[in-house]
């Protein structure tokens, strides 16, 4: 088990967006988060003390959590002498970054000699199966979105905290290194090979009670020709009964893809939902989650109301608002 509580290492993330693992944990386990580790040049800010590793230990810290998750996931050089450093002083390390841990020498050679764990929690634990596509029983909802990093993994979290408060039955189902750390638990998808992804999500969510919600973290995005394929696991593996569509309004393009453009709302859920209805001819779109993060309160207002007029289904930002009207959509089914 990683223990907790967590400094969680920015290092020299370039903006906010990068440092989203970090943000997840920040936001959805505040008390496993004692402070934030910030080299020279770091343009994230989680809004929580900045601290050194000494400052950390004094209060409490057990393990120095990589909070970056940055395109090909690699560690960089930079990094390292920090790492060593909170090795030798007796922090342990997780990150969910694909250049895994133990394949460092350095640090490998570090946590042996002090004793200390390297945990990287996108290594696969169990050898999963190629999917069947048999209908199990209890619901799935998965939220799909226009692009990578635009609020699908908050969306399944704050739908299954409102469903809790409500007393229904319901689960989270991480598939990412950020849901993993939050919950302790989850699938990551991405680091399964391709022919075993729809399968890994079957084994997830398994049958459950008919009125039991499971919650998939989404993942990447039908549009994004770098990470459809997670997306199109989960649609097939996950046989949702209801879909999210997950926005954000101020992207200019495609994350990381500076010559492509965001499909519409309307493009996402005439290309998404066919593709669903292939493993489970009941799904339905059920509502519309918005990440009016860059928004004012005005701005976001109007956002919401715009997009609702013209989709004609439920629109938050389940986050800023919370998710109580996808939530009843959801009863609705």
């Amino acid at each position: 088990m990683i223990q907790t509580p967590y400094l969680l290492f920015l290092g020299d993330a370039p903006d906010q967006l990068a440092a989203k693992v970090a943000q997840g944990i920040k936001d959805w386990r505040p008390e496993n988060a004692v402070g934030q580790l910030r080299m020279e040049g770091c343009g994230a800010d989680l809004g929580i003390r900045d601290m050194s590793l000494e400052d950390a230990q004094a209060a409490g810290a057990k393990t120095l959590v990589i909070g970056v998750a940055n395109r090909g996931g690699y560690i960089s050089k930079a990094w390292k002498e920090v790492l060593v450093k909170a090795l030798q002083m007796g922090f342990d390390i997780a990150s969910g970054l694909h250049n895994l841990l133990r394949d460092e020498d350095e640090l490998v050679a570090a946590a042996r000699v002090n004793g200390r764990t390297l945990f990287d929690v996108r290594i696969p634990s169990v050898a999963y199966p190629i999917a069947n596509g048999v209908k199990r029983t209890g619901k799935r909802c998965l939220a799909i979105g226009t692009d990578c990093s635009v609020g699908k993994m908050y969306t399944g979290l704050a739908m299954d905290a409102e469903m809790q408060r409500r007393g229904m039955k319901s689960t989270f189902r991480p598939t990412g290194q950020t849901g993993i750390l939050i919950t302790g638990g989850g699938v990551p998808l991405d680091a399964v090979i391709a022919d075993f992804m729809a399968g890994a999500v079957e084994y997830l969510t398994p049958d459950n009670d008919p009125d039991h919600w499971d919650h998939l973290e989404g993942q990447g995005s039908l549009f994004h020709v770098s990470y459809s394929g997670v997306t199109m696991a989960l649609i097939h593996g996950g046989q949702p009964d209801a879909l999210v569509l997950a926005h954000e309004p101020t992207r200019t393009h495609m994350r990381g893809l500076p010559d492509y453009a965001l499909p519409s709302l309307e493009d996402l859920r005439d290309t998404a939902l066919p593709m669903a209805r292939i493993a489970n001819p009941a799904c339905q779109v059920v509502g519309i989650s918005v990440n009016t993060q860059k928004l004012s309160d005005a701005e976001a207002a109007d956002c919401l109301a715009r997009i609702e007029d013209r989709m004609g289904l439920p629109t938050v930002d389940t986050f800023r608002y919370g998710a109580g009207r996808l939530v009843d959509a959801l009863q609705a089914i």
